[in-house]
């Protein structure tokens, strides 16, 4: 579950939040001018979050090994649609 409280609430409100975040597993978003700025997430979510940015992070360095240390640019398809196309033979339809 996720609840949007403005700063200045969740400032007033900071005990009771913690709390709810972490015995009922609830997320709160900080928000200022209602764009998010940050959030109180259970230990379990950071832990989480941190082991997956840690496995992109290992998975990132072994595609560098595998390409010898080069760094890869993906692939681009490059098209043009060139209106007309060229002359057709007499009598072709």
């Amino acid at each position: 579950m996720r609840r949007e409280i403005p700063v200045t609430q969740a400032r007033a409100d900071l005990a009771e939040l913690v709390n709810r975040v972490a015995y009922s597993g609830e997320r709160v978003v900080l928000t200022r001018h209602g764009k998010a700025m940050a959030a109180l997430v259970p230990s379990e979510d950071l832990e989480r979050l941190e082991q997956i940015a840690q496995q992109l992070i290992h998975l990132t360095e072994l595609g560098s090994e595998e390409q010898g240390g080069q760094n890869v640019q993906p692939m681009r398809i490059a098209a043009e649609h060139r209106p007309g196309g060229p002359p057709r033979p007499p009598g072709f339809h």
